[in-house]
């Protein structure tokens, strides 16, 4: 049984453009991924269902159902570094319509020889976004990543 673990040490990364989500983990594997550098947190990702209603007169009660799933839209903030790869290939990105494979690994694995969780996505860069602060702040940047699959998980070992 795996315990806690901390974000310390969790990469993110952009792959290829695609014309369609790769069919398994393998697939998305055989892909080149680029790693953002100076990556200061990873948002929230993952399932959720959207919740249809049904206002049924009889009863006076509104009925639910669970409807399609959207893996959400997942903040990526950086500090402002000018020549990493990874943020260049995440600004060009944002500007076409479109879709990426991403990469987030996760420092969780269970033996000391064994490999990190790792979840693999499609997504589209939304947007880019700079924020200054004030003087004792550093220049981050904040990339949002719009999922457009199914989150493919590969297991801790």
């Amino acid at each position: 049984m795996g315990g806690i673990f901390t974000a310390n040490g969790a990469k993110f990364s952009i792959g290829p453009s695609v014309s369609a989500e790769p069919a398994d983990a393998a697939a998305y594997a055989a892909l080149s991924y680029t790693e953002v550098a100076f990556a200061e947190s990873l948002g929230e990702y993952g399932d959720e269902a959207s919740i249809v209603t049904f206002a049924e007169i009889g009863a006076g009660r509104v009925r639910k159902a669970k409807g399609a799933r959207d893996a959400g839209t997942m903040p990526v903030t950086t500090a402002h570094i000018a020549d990493d790869a990874g943020q260049d290939a995440l600004i060009a990105a944002e500007a076409t319509n479109n879709k990426y494979a991403f990469k987030v690994v996760l420092p969780n694995r269970l033996t000391v020889g064994g490999t990190d969780e790792i979840n693999y996505f499609i997504g589209l860069v939304t947007s880019k976004r700079d924020s200054v602060g004030t003087n004792d702040n550093v220049v981050r940047r904040t990339f949002n990543i719009a999922i457009d699959s199914e989150v493919t998980v590969v297991d801790a070992t």
